[in-house]
């Protein structure tokens, strides 16, 4: 039974880490305007067309993201 004891820790730090974000975007959405238009993000708008690849952002969050399991995971 100790996977279920480990699996309800994962889904509560899961759940509060959504929460977290959650309270930072509603509190400083515009603060935060910047994401989704760092240099290296790709945006070709056209008459009828639109296309956007945020390659830059999702590297910087990508980034963040694998650094915070890391800490997650040495401290749990």
């Amino acid at each position: 039974m100790q996977t279920n004891n480990s699996l309800g820790k994962y889904l509560i730090i899961i759940g509060a880490c959504v929460i977290l974000a959650g309270i930072i975007i509603y509190f400083f959405h515009d603060k935060l305007q910047w994401i989704g238009k760092l240099p290296g993000d790709i945006r070709i708008e056209k008459e009828n067309f639109r296309f956007y690849f945020p390659i830059t952002t999702m590297l910087l969050v990508s980034l963040i993201v694998s650094v915070l399991f890391r800490l997650l995971r040495n401290f749990l």
